[in-house]
């Protein structure tokens, strides 16, 4: 990572820390894990953000990625990352590749990435991101977020990066016995809560909502 850089990235670590600690009301979370502060490390985000917003990387902010998605603000990747307690053996579904950056922090800690996009035209510009960052524990395909990726089930983790109106039960039944998973839930226009799911060894379900958050709408088409 270039210098300049580099120290951005110490300064918006040092943010995380705080922001994460300030969340801690609604999470029960003071600190991240090691893990995943290493991860956020790790990622050069300036990679993954559109050429003219580059200065604002760094920035703990979301920012437009076209086609009406964003980038996530970066304390909502820590939380949610942290969130998901993920072990270095799991398999991890993402909803919503977008940019590729949140795909990036979960393939450093993760065993298997397997990640679903709506929108062509990003699937492929984060699949020659992450390619290039050499990631190889990451599966990439284009599809409805919704539908999940059953071929590939169960997972011990999802990771949902876009609001829907309910728990697609869809995504619950590919999720593990022991396995979690956080999604955005609410009206694009109204309140939305980041709910944490988790399934037990016998199959029960329970729910949890842990945070107010802002989230484009998981979308059935791209918008072009």
């Amino acid at each position: 990572m270039e210098k300049s850089f580099a120290k951005m990235s110490e300064r918006l670590m040092r943010e995380l820390q705080e922001s994460v600690q300030s969340a801690a009301r609604w999470t029960g979370r003071a600190v991240l894990s090691e893990q995943v502060k290493a991860a956020l490390e790790n990622v050069p985000r300036h990679v993954f953000v559109n050429a003219e917003n580059v200065a604002l990387a760094y920035a703990n902010r979301p920012l437009p990625i076209g086609y009406g998605q964003t980038i996530s603000q970066p304390t909502v990747v820590a939380i949610m990352t942290d969130l998901l307690d993920i072990q270095d053996s799991d398999r991890v579904l993402e909803i919503g590749t977008g940019s590729g950056y949140q795909t990036a922090v979960l393939a450093e800690i993760a065993e298997r990435i397997f990640s679903v996009e709506v929108v062509p035209e990003l699937a492929a510009a984060a699949t020659e991101r992450l390619d290039q960052l050499g990631y190889k524990n990451i599966e990439q395909i284009t599809g409805q977020g919704r539908d999940g990726w059953r071929d590939k089930a169960p997972f011990q983790a999802i990771m949902v990066t876009a609001a829907a109106e309910d728990i697609p039960i869809t995504l619950v039944d590919q999720l593990d016995r022991g396995g979690r998973m956080i999604i955005p839930i609410g009206f694009n226009q109204g309140a939305q809560n980041l709910i944490r799911i988790c399934k037990d060894q016998a199959g029960k379900v329970t729910e949890q909502a842990v945070l107010p958050v802002s989230f484009v709408p998981l979308v059935s088409e791209p918008a072009h």
